[in-house]
């Protein structure tokens, strides 16, 4: 089954990080396995109605994470894992991304068990929004 992405346009995170996201998350939670081809440059920028260069950026990060690769004249494909940073690294890189959520949902004025059950189900690959009280 193809990766389906969908992005926010006119967000504050940028469309080709949240791009990179998806397929991150893809992956992450299985719904992406290697070999798995992803979207043309071409057609997931039609798709998402944005430049071409901006779908091309995300698939660059992507590569230099070793999360995807290239292959000349056929796309680009989900590569074998493999662990490119130290242990150190991650942590420092979960600590950043936790400070800047966390940054970003202080003021929601949502109790931490709320919270923390949207990422566990983001985690396990759950995208679909929860209905919760005054949810509509």
């Amino acid at each position: 089954m193809p990766i389906k992405i969908v992005i926010t346009p006119g967000g504050d995170i940028p469309l080709y990080r949240q791009i990179a996201d998806r397929v991150r998350q893809a992956i992450h939670t299985g719904k992406a396995a290697v070999g798995d081809p992803l979207p043309s440059v071409r057609a997931l920028a039609e798709e998402l109605v944005v430049n071409p260069n901006t779908v091309l950026k995300a698939f660059n990060d992507l590569v230099r994470e070793g999360l995807i690769e290239a292959q000349a004249g056929r796309g680009f494909f989900i590569a074998a894992r493999r662990q490119m940073y130290s242990k150190a690294e991650r942590e420092r890189r979960l600590r950043a991304a936790v400070d800047t959520f966390v940054g970003e949902v202080a003021f929601l004025d949502l109790v931490p068990a709320d919270i923390l059950a949207l990422v566990r189900e983001r985690l396990s690959g759950d995208t679909k929004p929860e209905k919760r009280e005054g949810n509509p």
